[in-house]
């Protein structure tokens, strides 16, 4: 081979090597610092709709579109809601991860039927508590009424 092909070769490797250095620390400063929580209330207020909806046409019946966290160590967290359910708890493979002493790793559970939604809870050790009310079995959850999961409080948002 050629000087200028391993010179080339070299140059390569270093690069790579460069690429997986820098992308070591980013993954090591998003577990560092984590995600960033945007208030996205204020920026909600400063955007004027163009036109207005039209009279006529009728509006299809809304459906809950998100979670949103409005009390704890995650305020201002938002899930976004699908056709699946969302598991609250601790362990790393819940849909929404609390930090949270007082929840339990798998502490509940809010999924659809029936077009509605409805907030379970696994046998948490401190409960779940729709309102002021304990869960204890199934409990159809109604748009903007808090569920609390340890420090936590959780409300089904449009």
């Amino acid at each position: 081979m050629s000087e200028l092909t391993i010179t080339l070769l070299r140059l390569g490797y270093l690069a790579l090597l460069w690429i997986f250095v820098l992308s070591a620390i980013a993954v090591l400063r998003r577990d560092l610092y984590g995600t960033r929580i945007v208030e996205r209330r204020a920026a909600r207020k400063r955007v004027v709709p163009e036109a207005a909806p039209q009279q006529d046409a009728p509006r299809p019946k809304q459906q809950a579109l998100r979670l949103v966290v409005t009390e704890g160590p995650l305020t201002g967290t938002i899930v976004p809601l699908g056709s699946s359910s969302v598991l609250i708890g601790r362990a790393p493979g819940c849909t929404l991860v609390l930090d949270d002493d007082y929840s339990s790793s798998r502490h509940a559970r809010i999924f659809p039927q029936s077009g509605s939604w409805f907030v379970e809870d696994l046998g948490s050790t401190n409960g779940t508590f729709l309102g002021d009310q304990r869960v204890e079995s199934p409990t159809q959850l109604a748009t903007g009424t808090p569920v609390r999961v340890g420090q936590s409080v959780i409300e089904l948002q449009r």
